[in-house]
């Protein structure tokens, strides 16, 4: 068996319910488990499994190497490239790593042969097989790297058909996810009842239905009062296993890495309804379709622009190491308190700061991420060539009656490369555009706000992250802002790093726990690796003394200023079930540090 544990948003308890729930079919049930940690840019599993790892192997891919003595730089690499990986510059080849998806196009049809691949590190996979009391294996996903669903995938080659396979995915919809559901028999969806939470279950859910995987729901940090969420789940078919009551309780032992059903025996019985609808997966539907595209309001006209040229602005991007820490809430209360900026949400793949923001749209428009390609079935050979070549599993084979075989491309897996199409002899396979989401440029009582939405499982959400960056700037131009404010996206992977290249500085929010430490840790290298000034702010700061000293001593190591703490506030939880930012809601604790926080900020963006 093979379930996934997934959530459309980081911070909602997806690990917490992995872990725990290892533990107490391991430990309660005496089952054989195997715990696999998909989350690649930010694995926190044995933050709490503390696994003794003693297979260790590195993922590679092959990217290109040039061959200046062969190249006659006629520029066909250029061309075939759809990532934008390689570029000639006089009579130079470039090639980008950081761009490049290996798939492997440029290195087959050079015509001079000048561009050999060579295999080069994009992850590693640890696994611990005699780890007590499952087996524990996690993917790591190298900083500054795109390439997460081939490390992903990887990984999963390690499920067995003997045990309970637990995959932890990443939060969201974007690739690495869908590698992770991949053949999974059924998804427990990890949510929380707020607007937030439901604003991500529907992307999750919707994910789930695409992939025709049976689902079910679980409420973490539930009031008891949780119509929010079960509604919507009454709508999509989707059944709520259980609810693991909000208790700060929870959150301490959280923060030190402790395993919740060894010290709280009582949740013992929920871990047990998440098992028996586990069981139950046969008789669980998949999720109903919802196509919700709008994250706007109706259409409104744009302000008269001012018209000024070369205006010069700041960008801040604000950003985590992994979701739920508070990024959104911190943006959302310095968006009252910041004069003259342009705003932007980065997270396309899980776009929240219009729940706060309320935008009213001036424009929007589709956004085509790249192509996607079809093989036409009366004029294919069935020679193969085109399954020969794919680097990412996307050309499937189908039998006839008569046992013939017939070649068609899976549009989830097909990553755009567009390699089959170039190899392909008798032509039958072509390329049209793909919509993969929309883009937005709105209204606000806070100011003007670029945002977008990625579609469904759909691939290059750094190009679409650098559209709204794009946005943002043409409206700091021409009315003349003096901020960019930017809700960036969690992780490390390529939407982060189209986020924050080129800005003039980095926020970073983190938690006291083990995991913020160690996510923070990760993105603090990657904001190192892009030479940008960071800063950092401790959201819950009272919630583990020990933890938030380690944070003080993390950032110090990076020369990132600790600016801010904000306490642990109930407030903010409430502020965000009503749909308001903190301000907005309250004069609390967190309300009066989050002031304090933008005067300190002031200073250091000045």
């Amino acid at each position: 068996m093979k379930i996934v544990i997934a959530s459309g948003k980081g911070g909602t308890g997806k690990t917490t319910i992995a872990v725990n729930l290892a533990y107490y079919l391991s430990d309660c049930c005496n089952k054989k488990v195997r715990l696999l940690d998909c989350d690649v840019e930010g694995p926190n599993d044995n933050l709490f499994v503390g696994a003794d790892f003693t297979e260790n192997f590195e993922v590679t891919a092959p990217r290109p190497v040039w061959d200046e003595s062969s190249c006659t730089g006629c520029g066909k690499c250029t061309e075939i490239c759809k990532y934008n990986a390689i570029a000639k510059v006089k009579d130079k080849i470039l090639i980008f790593n950081e761009l490049c998806h290996s798939c492997g196009a440029c290195s087959y049809l050079c015509p001079e042969k000048a561009l050999p691949s060579a295999q080069v590190g994009v992850g590693r996979i640890q696994l611990s097989p005699s780890n007590k009391p499952f087996y524990f294996g996690h993917g790591i996903l190298n900083i500054g790297e795109s390439l997460a669903p081939m490390v992903v995938k990887k990984l999963k080659e390690n499920c067995s058909d003997d045990s309970i396979n637990i995959i932890d995915a990443s939060p969201g919809t974007a690739c690495s996810v869908v590698m992770a559901m991949k053949d999974s028999d059924i998804a427990i969806l990890v949510t929380e009842p707020t607007p937030f939470g439901l604003n991500d279950l529907e992307l999750a859910a919707s994910l789930t239905a695409q992939m025709k995987i049976p689902t079910g729901v679980v409420i973490n940090r539930s009031y008891g009062d949780d119509g929010i969420i079960e509604n919507f789940c009454k709508q999509m078919n989707i059944p709520v296993i259980c609810k693991v009551p909000f208790d700060r309780k929870y959150a301490e032992v959280y923060s030190s890495g402790g395993i919740l059903v060894r010290e709280f025996p009582d949740l013992h019985k929920i871990f047990s309804r998440i098992y028996e609808g586990i069981l139950n997966f046969n008789n669980i539907s998949p999720p109903i379709v919802i196509n919700k595209t709008n994250i706007s309001s109706t259409t409104a006209k744009p302000p008269v622009p001012r018209l000024v040229t070369n205006h010069h602005y700041k960008e801040l991007v604000v950003i985590s190491g992994k979701g739920g820490t508070g990024k959104t809430t911190v943006v959302g209360s310095i968006a009252e308190l910041m004069d003259n900026k342009i705003l932007a949400d980065g997270d396309v793949d899980a776009a929240n700061l219009h729940l706060l923001l309320r935008p009213v749209t001036f424009e929007e428009k589709d956004f085509v991420g790249g192509d996607i390609y079809s093989i036409d079935p009366s004029s294919c050979n069935g020679c193969g060539l085109c399954e020969k070549v794919c680097h990412y599993g996307a050309v499937k084979t189908d039998k006839g009656n008569s046992n013939e075989i017939s070649y068609r491309i899976d549009e989830m897996s097909c990553e755009g490369c567009g390699f089959c199409s170039e190899v392909c002899p008798t032509n039958s396979i072509s390329g049209k555009e793909s919509i993969s989401g929309k883009w937005f440029m709105a209204n606000t009582d806070y100011g003007l706000m670029s945002h977008a939405k990625l579609g469904i499982g759909a691939e290059n959400s750094g190009k679409l992250v650098t559209k709204v960056r794009e946005n943002a700037s043409k409206l700091a131009e021409e009315y003349q802002a003096d901020y960019i404010l930017n809700d960036g996206p969690p992780g490390t992977g390529c939407p982060v790093i189209a986020s924050i290249t080129g800005a003039n500085m980095v926020l970073i929010v983190t938690e006291p726990t083990v995991s913020g430490v160690h996510d923070m840790e990760r993105v603090l290298e990657l904001s190192r690796h892009f030479g940008i000034k960071t800063v950092t702010v401790i959201n819950k700061a009272d919630l583990n003394a020990d933890q938030t000293q380690r944070i003080k001593e993390v950032a110090k190591q990076y020369n990132s200023k600790v600016i801010g703490e904000i306490p642990f506030d109930k407030d903010v939880y409430n502020a965000l079930i009503a749909g308001k930012t903190v301000l907005a809601y309250s004069k609390g604790a967190a309300s009066v540090a989050i002031k304090k926080l933008w005067t300190e900020l002031k200073r250091e963006f000045a």
